[in-house]
């Protein structure tokens, strides 16, 4: 275990919803009185779960691990889509909902390295511009396939109108976008209705503190090495 501040380590954060990823590093800098604080894999402000914070020198290690698999516990709402593909956006079109059959034949494929276009309101950038910047003005960009890994989804419940999955996938994948194609793969619309993140590499959100403790009684830090085979 390491040091409170001025050293390196790691925190895992349970984020709650309503926050950026952002914001819990700030609330972590204050914790801890160390401005060097970086995060691994943003969460967005609906999403909760594990956040995986790196401090001081430790920041350095993080092209090692942030590529490292993720696991989400996902609900997908079929019959619209959204233009966040998620809850927190306007629905722009709506549709039947799908067959069952037709649902897990677009999850066999979504399943295994899969050509993925960003959702519209995302942190990429086309000729320096941000693509959420260029969405809330009314502008949305055209953004490039990107290439991504879903390991695997485990259903845990499909409704008529609801899924909800468990998702293991590779760093860059975002859940939002697969909610989009997953909704048009299957013959109808589907936007994601709330996200957690239970694990990102071999870190679990079970051994993370919850924001509130770590603003009353910041515990000590990991320390993090990194093993080149």
């Amino acid at each position: 275990m390491g040091d409170r501040a001025g050293t390196s380590g790691l925190l895992l954060v349970d984020k709650p919803a309503g926050m950026t990823s952002h914001d819990v590093v700030d609330v972590a800098r204050r914790a801890y009185g160390e401005r060097s604080i970086g995060h691994l894999g943003t969460l967005d402000p609906f999403a909760t779960g594990l956040l995986v914070l790196l401090f001081g020198r430790s920041t350095r290690l993080a092209t090692f691990i942030e590529n490292e698999p993720k696991q989400y516990e996902a609900t997908f709402a079929f019959g619209s889509e959204t233009d966040t593909d998620d809850v927190t956006g306007e629905t722009t079109s709506t549709a039947p909902l799908p067959e069952r059959e037709r649902v897990l034949e677009a999850i066999a494929q979504l399943t295994g390295e899969i050509e993925q276009i960003p959702p519209a309101y995302s942190a990429k950038k086309v000729a320096g511009r941000v693509a959420y910047d260029a969405a809330r003005e009314g502008a949305p960009l055209t953004l490039a396939p990107v290439r991504v890994t879903v390991e695997r989804w485990d259903v845990r419940a499909l409704g008529d109108a609801t899924l909800d999955a468990t998702i293991t996938c590779g760093g860059g994948t975002y859940i939002r976008a697969l909610a989009r194609d997953l909704g048009r793969l299957s013959g109808s619309a589907a936007h994601l209705t709330a996200l957690r993140r239970t694990r990102s590499g071999e870190f679990d959100v079970a051994d993370a503190v919850p924001l509130d403790a770590l603003r009353v009684s910041p515990p000590p830090l990991r320390r993090l090495r990194i093993v080149v085979e």
